[in-house]
């Protein structure tokens, strides 16, 4: 499967990022909990620097939990901090400002010194495609400021967003990276959404995906789908869903498009449970 996917506006984003860099005090990067590392766009530590970061890890509550806390673990550092969040519920994000105030210490210090009461920080948020930026900036300025859809490529021109909390939220449109050199990489972000669907062959993508659950999450599979037991191959056990979902055509053919179409979608919203497809 090769994907590469860079359309212009893309290319116009990253150049916009670096040059707006400037203008802010700290940059939130958001990525999904449950492909943190697919979800990381390598442009993003060198176009920040050493810029202060926060990394939310979105989606939250579609991950493991414990997976989660040991990505936290391992990506934090002096510069970065990082945060299991949702978007939608608004669960984590009242942790930002704390974090923030840790992180822009000594500007604050510098500028109470100074007199100055009402300090303002002004926040980039980045991230791929589908990630939740525009969710997290709906939920912190708490209005539809930002367009929002379920598929990538909804946001478009930079915005600045005002918060009641003393934070200015610079919105950005998702960029992926040129080239998507591993195939794992290449299936997690769609399996998660993060590439358009209608760029893919839905119906591979929907076997990929059985073939990685059925080693990892076995029990989530036979308890969503209510199967006895699993094959090693993963054809058998797309047909073995698609029976017990009624997904057949005349002459008992599976009809296999609307059983990628709705094991992807089932995924996607939580429905076979909390799932994630990549450890530290």
């Amino acid at each position: 499967m090769a994907i590469n996917w860079f359309p212009g506006h893309m290319a116009k984003t990253r150049r916009e990022i670096k040059e707006n860099l400037k203008l802010v005090d700290a940059v939130i990067e958001i990525r999904d909990a449950r492909i943190v590392k697919s979800s990381k766009n390598p442009d993003v530590d060198d176009i920040c620097g050493n810029k202060p970061r926060i990394i939310l890890l979105n989606k939250s509550d579609l991950s493991e939990g414990s997976i989660t806390k040991e990505w936290i673990k391992s990506l934090s550092n002096e510069n970065i901090r990082v945060s299991g969040v949702n978007c939608i519920t608004g669960e984590g994000l009242k942790g930002i400002k704390p974090l923030l105030n840790d992180l822009l210490k000594e500007k604050h210090e510098r500028m109470k010194a100074k007199g100055i009461v009402n300090i303002i920080d002004r926040v980039m948020v980045v991230g791929i495609p589908n990630v939740g930026k525009s969710s997290f900036i709906n939920k912190m300025a708490k209005n539809n400021i930002a367009k929002t859809g379920d598929r990538p490529g909804v946001t478009r021109s930079r915005q600045w967003i005002k918060t009641k909390i003393g934070i200015e939220l610079m919105d950005t449109p998702g960029i992926l990276w040129p080239k998507l050199e591993s195939e794992e990489t290449q299936l997690n972000l769609a399996f998660t959404g993060a590439i358009k669907d209608e760029i893919m062959d839905i119906e591979e993508l929907a076997l990929n995906l059985i073939r990685r659950l059925q080693v990892d999450y076995a029990d989530r599979l036979m308890t969503r789908y209510k199967l006895n037991e699993l094959s090693e191959d993963p054809l058998e056990n797309m047909n073995s869903i698609g029976r017990k979902r009624g997904a057949v055509i005349s002459g008992g053919e599976i009809d296999y498009n609307r059983v990628s179409v709705m094991l992807l979608d089932e995924f996607r919203g939580g429905k076979l449970g909390a799932i994630s497809l990549e450890r530290p």
